[in-house]
């Protein structure tokens, strides 16, 4: 994988350097960690980027360097609390824990970094109407529709319309 890395995605590369980091001698793993975070493209894959970030936080505690920790830890547990991954979630609230940070159970709302009108239109789409026909409601065109279901996607961590009901199904 590595020989392929040269002309690889960023995600690819995030990836190579993540696992280069698990990988390594623990004294030489923080640059590998760094390096899968260092690429902002990297925050298109939240469950990716949060596991990489995850990965630096405990490596951080580990070496008695836990203010440090805390930030990754915290945006890796909001992450994961967002994207309903709950053992990765769980995992990262035991971690928190473990830096001194109150890592409660209560989960954020995933549709709040959403506008109004987003959130209605992730709601219709998640009950099945296509873009044509919550436009037609909304009184929106289907490509205004679209955008905001492509500004949506990242927000919420999905990268398919199929996935919406889940996310809804998920948030309190």
């Amino acid at each position: 994988v590595e020989r392929a890395a040269d002309g690889a995605s960023p995600r690819l590369r995030a990836l190579i350097s993540r696992a280069r980091g698990l990988l390594a001698d623990p004294e030489d793993a923080e640059p590998h960690f760094r390096a899968a975070l260092a690429d902002p493209v990297g925050e298109h894959w939240p469950f990716e980027h949060a596991q990489a970030l995850l990965d630096l936080a405990e490596w951080l505690r580990r070496r008695r360097r836990i203010a440090e920790a805390r930030g990754p830890l915290t945006e890796a547990l909001e992450t994961f609390r967002r994207l309903g991954a709950h053992p990765w979630a769980e995992r990262a609230r035991a971690e928190a824990r473990a830096a001194g940070l109150d890592a409660g159970g209560t989960v954020p709302d995933a549709l709040a970094e959403l506008s109004p009108q987003q959130r209605q239109i992730v709601r219709l789409a998640a009950g099945g109407l296509t873009n044509r026909e919550i436009g037609e409601r909304l009184f929106l065109s289907p490509r205004t529709v679209g955008s905001h279901l492509y500004r949506s996607f990242p927000k919420l961590g999905v990268t398919a319309r199929s996935q919406l009901r889940d996310v809804l199904a998920a948030t309190p």
